[in-house]
């Protein structure tokens, strides 16, 4: 069989009729055998979770945001298809009448299994219009559903790819569809159990879901398309001036990913790394472009400092009551407690009498009932929306000009790192 190549579209690249036009244009530019992971159009996934969270604490439905959300995707299909689309649109009811519906039987299911449920439809929706409109325009391709694919346990919303028996999935089901035709669409993200509950990979998981069909497929490369231009050293969003990297080694995309650059999900390159796989990092917008190359070379290309913004950080602090020494045994119990409730740890600190720990903010419920379980044994301090910034080669120039005027809570550096939880 000819070499496989892997890419994946986010919910930037298909959040529109012509964005979606635009990557049946990239697509057709180049003849070769892809198989390509396609995310939520536009902010989906932030809706349903809207919506599903609006049950979840009013017991009712939603329906403007359910609305909102529906009619977004039927103005995408009327665009596609002037002419009108009667499947779709049915597709459509049928679909947002599902949503509800398992919204309305789930009272007594755990949350994170019926945030995989209802969140898992973004991609689904999606990725069911992407491929009736490729039908229309005659590009041949096959769609197949991710959670009949990606095996995972039942770790909702943190899913655990389980590598053989999808290995033996993808080689038994996808390989030979690439006899009958060079494109195969399927989902990002999402992944199911062997009991068919449909599991997700992490937020912002449809890079990772690329690296794992690219590796059981033994894939030439994978290409992330994106609205940059390729792995920037800092976020557009944040930075006037920013600047592209043209090569990195895996170690560093790790760190970098690791830390928060949210242009790589950190699971991503680990698999691919393995395998030597390259990884492009390339603009949507300007497909011609050569984008970032990751791949096993020995240096960052050119070397600069990396600036990585992450807001809405919560600072918990601990304290044993009885005035006890913050040991090993303390800390393997609170290290429970955080797995427990799914929370990963951005950046940590201790002396002799307390443990402070850096996090994503949670709901604040669920950090109630976090401090609920710490309170028997420890007093507890905590502060929200704090924003951690992450110097990746750092120098003194750098941490001056972005430091200055902050109120700095934590301090932390290491030879090549340096962090900062400041208030905003």
């Amino acid at each position: 069989m000819n070499e496989i190549y892997v890419e994946k579209f986010g919910g930037a690249s298909v959040n529109s009729a012509q964005a979606i036009k635009n990557v049946s244009t990239i697509l057709l530019s180049e003849n070769k055998n892809r198989l390509i992971v396609i995310s939520a159009m536009g902010k989906t996934t932030n809706n349903l979770e809207t919506i599903l969270n609006y049950f979840y604490d009013h017991s009712k439905i939603d329906y403007d945001t359910l609305e909102l959300s529906k009619n977004y995707h039927q103005n995408i299909i009327d665009n596609l298809f002037p002419s009108g689309d009667l499947h779709l649109k049915n597709f459509l009811d049928l679909t947002y009448t599902e949503i509800v519906n398992k919204l309305l039987i789930s009272n007594h299911k755990p949350y994170d299994m019926v945030y995989d449920m209802i969140v898992s439809y973004g991609e689904l929706i999606g990725t069911t219009i992407i491929s009736k409109y490729f039908e229309s325009i005659n590009l041949k391709h096959h769609l197949i559903y991710a959670n009949e694919i990606i095996c995972t346990n039942n770790s909702f919303r943190r899913a655990k790819v389980l590598w053989k028996e999808t290995k033996e999935n993808i080689i038994n089901n996808i390989e030979p569809l690439f006899y009958d035709s060079n494109l195969v669409i399927t989902q990002g993200f999402i992944g199911g159990t062997e009991n068919n509950e449909i599991t997700t990979l992490g937020r912002e998981g449809s890079d990772f879901s690329a690296a794992v069909f690219a590796y059981c497929l033994d894939a030439k490369n994978v290409t992330i398309w994106k609205d940059v231009s390729g792995l920037l050293n800092a976020d557009p969003k944040y930075f006037e001036n920013t600047h592209k990297f043209e090569q990195v080694p895996y170690s560093e995309a790790i760190e970098l990913a690791y830390y928060g650059a949210s242009i790589i999900h950190p699971k991503t390159i680990k698999p691919l790394e393995n395998k030597s796989i390259p990884l492009f990092i390339k603009s949507f917008l300007s497909p011609k472009e050569e984008g970032t190359r990751i791949d096993c070379c020995s240096c960052t290309k050119p070397l600069m400092p990396s600036y990585i913004f992450k807001d809405n950080q919560t600072l918990l602090s601990i304290f044993p009551k009885d005035f006890s020494f913050i040991v090993e045994e303390n800390i393997s119990n609170i290290f429970a407690l955080f797995a427990k409730y799914g929370i990963k740890i951005n950046l940590m600190q201790n002396s002799a009498i307390s443990y402070s720990v850096c996090f994503d903010t949670i709901q604040d419920n669920l950090l109630q009932k976090l401090i609920e379980e710490l309170s028997p044994t420890y007093s507890i301090k905590y502060n929200n929306y704090l924003r951690l910034i992450t110097i990746r080669r750092y120098t003194e120039e750098a941490i001056s000009d972005l430091i200055k005027d902050q109120e700095i809570i934590i301090e932390q550096r290491s030879r090549l790192t340096a962090q900062f939880l400041v208030k905003l």
